[in-house]
């Protein structure tokens, strides 16, 4: 964040940072319980057209539009299709494979990606600060992983859908960065979950048909993805990156995994060992030396 930033400035910023990782925290465990139900394209659809529904109804009551130059039209529909259509399948498609602990590891090799690109891209340098963050996060990432996989389930294919996540995660984020310096992160956000719904489309006759089979439990945890996961912290992920480095933002997602395991530990049951812990610790290290000036 720019150091002429103002306190209020910096302290909405970094609740915005706070809502999006328990929300995205809380979407691993949630996909995981509702991916028993639901398969991955209608899932992504599902919560797609709610987030659209919540954030469309945002927009119409801030009553702030910027009409997008055609560069910006581009880059938000870039940002749809790869972090809001096919991160989304991609993501359910893993989490049908592994767990929701290894899926949140595996896929946060996506702010490496970030902080890398961001510095390539868009012009953020690499700070020496961000990159020894970033490689302690990655060290607990490798700690937690290593920790919570589970050769028994865990296969090439569901780590290859965590990888196409994490990549498809940084070419949104990158692509959204460039759009908030002149447009309202509501309306960016409203726009690139529109269009990943559109991309989605398709599996509309396997959403209904999961609709119609699914007990009412599922369905509230489709809605929850789409208002919560989706619309709330999607928004606070927009607003926080208008006002901070994509590279350092990026990194702050690493305190995501250990939140995403204690949950599983407590909604699915799915009980870490202590290096899990560790890693954690870690990762959320990490974050801490990546945000210090």
């Amino acid at each position: 964040m720019s150091t002429t930033a103002s306190p209020r400035v910096r302290s909405g910023a970094l609740l915005a940072v706070v809502v999006t990782v328990l929300a995205w925290a809380s979407a691993f465990v949630a996909i995981r319980a509702v991916g028993a139900f639901y398969e991955p394209g209608p899932l992504a659809l599902g919560r797609l057209l709610v987030g659209a529904l919540a954030l469309g109804a945002g927009v119409l009551l801030g009553r702030r539009w910027v009409a997008p130059t055609a560069r910006e039209w581009a880059l938000v529909v870039l940002c749809g299709i790869a972090w809001f259509a096919v991160y989304n399948v991609a993501l359910n498609a893993a989490e049908q494979r592994i767990d929701a602990g290894t899926t949140a590891m595996l896929v946060n090799v996506g702010p490496i990606l970030i902080a890398l690109f961001a510095g390539l891209l868009l012009g953020e340098g690499f700070p020496r600060r961000l990159l020894i963050g970033a490689g302690v996060a990655f060290l607990g990432v490798l700690l937690v992983g290593a920790a919570t996989a589970d050769t028994d389930s865990a296969d090439v294919l569901g780590v290859v859908l965590c990888l196409v996540a994490a990549v498809t995660y940084a070419i949104g984020v990158l692509a959204q960065k460039p759009v908030l310096r002149r447009l309202p992160a509501l309306q960016v956000t409203f726009l690139a979950c529109a269009v990943g719904a559109i991309a989605c489309l398709p599996y509309t006759p396997a959403l209904l048909a999961d609709l119609a089979a699914a007990p009412p439990g599922a369905t509230a945890g489709l809605v929850y993805l789409g208002v919560v996961p989706t619309a709330l912290a999607f928004s606070a992920w927009a607003y926080a990156l208008a006002r901070m480095d994509a590279g350092r933002l990026g990194v702050t997602t690493y305190a995501v995994p250990p939140v995403t395991i204690g949950l599983s530990a407590m909604l699915l049951g799915e009980l870490p060992p202590w290096l899990a812990l560790v890693g954690g610790v870690v990762c959320l290290a990490g974050v801490g030396l990546s945000r210090r000036r």
